[in-house]
């Protein structure tokens, strides 16, 4: 069925079959080595690019890349870059490593400058998604009234329950960085990372304003719940989320939100709607304070714990309300004067 109707993947609104192949991985790699995907031998399908143009001595195509993604289309030992210049019958001009600038593909051919530029699309299409996220779009929830209902929260967990496994100080969250999680974001250069504040500005021009009415939401934080199916077993436990007046408001602007930023290629699928929740306790939090909740670290290296007591004790607690009035594009492991992420990119909504 993966050849009869194989995976389709968007990039900048053009549409490719993801034809399955068999993954080549070098062993004993250098540190700037690393796996390279067969999905260069598929990818073939020459797209309708207004970046081609033609020069007196053939087609020339430039692509914005940032830096960090280099080393994808060079492949170990420049193999991947000179098996795509042989292929396509192209030359492909990369910056210095680290350096900022456009990658340019040239060639006789228009045909073969488009193969080029496809196949390194898709390529780094693949690589990218590997990357670890390095922001995200959140609310603070951190408001003086939640953190020190939060705080209450874990002490009255600790003094009832410390004796029940896995449960203890170092997996509740820093009350300072409460917050709604609405999707993660892998931003790699200054560019990329302008490219998202300008689309939440436009996403707030275009339907969040509407919502808004220029008003903040009121919401509260009220009752816990845990994300997976054995309450004896759990990796997080969060706050519920919900508008005061019982509109979907809030709802609509995190999913339009999650909508535009996945068309965008900013974002990956993560899920078709957004959870309205606050992480309170976590179990990476064990290993490393800083960690947020979608984490790469394989999930057999966390230390789950025992929820059961808790959930039936503190089911209905309440955290306080809050107003959201800000959309936050938050760096990762960051932190500014208050305490919360730096946010490279905010919107109002008053």
């Amino acid at each position: 069925m993966d050849v009869l109707r194989p995976t389709l993947i968007n990039i900048h609104g053009r549409i490719y079959r993801k034809n399955h192949v068999k993954e080549q991985v070098y062993q004993n790699e250098e540190e700037d080595d690393f796996t390279c995907s067969g999905v260069v031998d598929c990818m073939d399908e020459p797209c309708d690019s207004v970046l081609i143009e033609q020069t007196e001595q053939g087609y020339r195509c430039t692509m914005d890349v940032p830096s960090a993604l280099y080393k994808y289309i060079i492949g170990k030992k420049g193999e991947t870059k000179r098996r795509l210049e042989t292929e396509t019958r192209t030359s492909i001009t990369i910056p210095k490593h680290g350096v900022e600038g456009p990658i340019v593909i040239t060639g006789q051919q228009r045909a073969g400058v488009e193969s080029a530029q496809t196949r390194i699309e898709v390529m780094l299409d693949s690589f990218r998604r590997k990357q670890p996220f390095t922001h995200f779009l959140s609310f603070a929830i951190n408001h003086r009234t939640i953190q020190e209902q939060f705080v209450k929260f874990q002490e009255a967990v600790l003094e009832s329950h410390s004796q029940d496994r896995g449960i203890d100080e170092s997996i509740f969250q820093n009350p300072a960085k409460l917050h709604l999680t609405i999707g993660t974001l892998i931003l790699l250069n200054d560019q990329e990372v302008t490219k998202a504040c300008e689309l939440l500005r436009k996403c707030k021009e275009d339907f969040i304003d509407k919502l808004t009415d220029g008003k903040p939401l009121a919401v509260w934080v009220k009752g816990i719940e845990y994300m997976n199916d054995d309450p004896s077993m759990v990796d997080i436990l969060y706050g519920k989320i919900e508008m005061k007046n019982g509109t979907d408001k809030l709802q609509l602007i995190v999913d339009g939100l999650l909508e535009r930023f996945m068309a965008s290629g900013l974002m990956g699928k993560e899920w078709d709607r957004v959870k309205l929740h606050a992480t309170m306790m976590n179990t990476l939090f064990r290993r490393d304070p800083t960690v947020e909740e979608r984490s790469k670290q394989n999930v057999r290296e966390r230390e789950s714990f025992d929820a059961r007591n808790v959930l039936k004790k503190f089911e209905d607690y309440f955290f306080g309300e809050v107003e959201l009035n800000t959309v936050h594009i938050s760096q990762r492991f960051s932190a500014d004067s208050s305490g919360f992420y730096t946010s490279s990119g905010s919107i109002n909504f008053s």
